[in-house]
This record gives structure tokens, C-alpha cells and sequence, in this order.
């Protein structure tokens, strides 16, 4: 049995790879405060997984949520068969540590 991925479907395994994570990034908010403002957008990401990654990136200390921005759930009419499907999700937080 041949179990060898064909080289057309390794760009799609490496998007698939990527599409799980949440990023952070330093920003700076109007007052001077530093902060940190996190994505954790895509399918395969939620809000909750934000918050692990804003908790993460704050050592323990706990954090303040300044913003949140990003695609609002659907009605559950709008689901297909109960799932949202096919609809990229765009979220992000701005936090600052504690």
C-alpha cells in the first residue's frame, strides 16, 4: 500500500497546520500603555482560544480585554445541519497584562 502524500495536497496540509493558531503582536494603545493584540481568526480557531493565548502570553499575571473585534456568531437558522460551515471567521482581541 502506497501511503506517500501527493506533492499537490502539502500546500493545503501546511494551510490546515497554520490555520490553528493564534498570534500575538505588541501594540501600543492611545494612552501610551503597551498591550498586546492577539488574532486568532480561522475556522479552526474560536474566541476561547484568544483567551488561552492572551493568559499565555501574560505569564499568569491576568489581563485586561481594552477591544475585541471580529465576525459575529450566526443564528442558528443560518447553520447548516448545526454547524457553521464555510464562513471564515475574523477575531481579535487587544489586551493588556496585569
Amino acid at each position: 500500500m502506497n501511503t506517500r502524500i501527493p506533492y499537490r495536497m502539502l500546500p493545503m496540509i501546511a494551510l490546515l497546520a497554520l490555520a490553528g493558531c493564534a498570534t500575538s503582536e505588541t501594540t501600543y494603545l492611545n494612552n501610551g500603555e503597551q498591550g498586546l493584540s492577539i488574532d486568532c481568526s480561522g475556522e479552526a480557531n474560536s474566541w476561547a482560544a484568544c483567551y488561552e493565548k492572551a493568559d499565555a502570553s501574560c505569564a499568569g499575571t491576568g489581563y485586561r480585554i481594552v477591544g475585541t473585534d471580529g465576525t459575529p456568531a450566526p443564528k442558528e437558522s443560518d447553520k447548516t445541519l448545526g454547524v457553521d460551515v464555510g464562513n471564515y471567521k475574523n477575531r481579535s482581541v487587544v489586551v493588556v497584562c496585569k
